[in-house]
């Protein structure tokens, strides 16, 4: 199985199908988006494949997830158990964004604060429920995150199992990420770009 990779470490190749791993509200789809514009693919948002409106799966998304996966360059985010296995199957690589569970609180409050008060259109026409479902709802995002907090390590201890040749690159902060976006993600230790 090979090591974990970290942040100032090259890759072993130049990757065109990358997932990024990680608890809701760790920045996935901020990271994603970036990681795709620097290796010039495209990022699908798969919380936009997903929710349809009124917060109801879409009946495409396998499909359409199947779909895009089958083209030769693409970043996402690794949610949602329907979909998880066949994106570790055809990424390339993993990138696990792995901040402190304080600062993924912090961000995933801000954010769902920001959007329910400003009330931000989602995917599908989709808003974030109002602020006292927090206290209602136990798969309420912020608690979810809270509950989940430990699962992306779980689940990437299975997939290095199942997948020891794949690379998965460990960021454990913004300043992390941001060296990373901007130094070994394009360039290899095979004498690559």
């Amino acid at each position: 199985m090979r090591a974990l990779l970290r942040w100032d470490e090259p890759l072993p190749g130049r990757p065109a199908r990358v997932v990024v791993a990680g608890t809701s509200g760790s920045g996935k789809t901020t990271l994603a988006a970036r990681i795709g514009r620097r290796l010039g693919v495209e990022h699908v948002e798969i919380d936009a494949l997903f929710h349809g409106p009124g917060w109801t799966r879409r009946p495409t998304f396998l499909a359409d997830v199947e779909g895009f996966t089958a083209r030769p360059g693409w970043v996402t985010e690794w949610q949602y158990s329907s979909a998880r296995d066949l994106l570790a199957d055809r990424c390339d690589l993993m990138v696990w964004l792995d901040p402190p569970h304080a600062t993924v609180l912090r961000q995933v409050t801000a954010r769902t604060l920001r959007r329910r008060l400003q009330r931000e259109v989602l995917w599908n026409g989709n808003l974030e429920p109002p602020l006292r479902t927090f206290l209602t709802d136990r798969d309420h995002i912020v608690r979810w995150a809270w509950r989940t907090r430990y699962a992306t390590a779980e689940r990437l201890a299975t997939l290095r199992v199942r997948r020891p040749d794949l690379p998965v690159v460990r960021l454990r902060s913004r300043r992390e990420a941001d060296s990373w976006v901007a130094g070994p993600l394009t360039r290899t230790g095979d004498g690559g770009p």
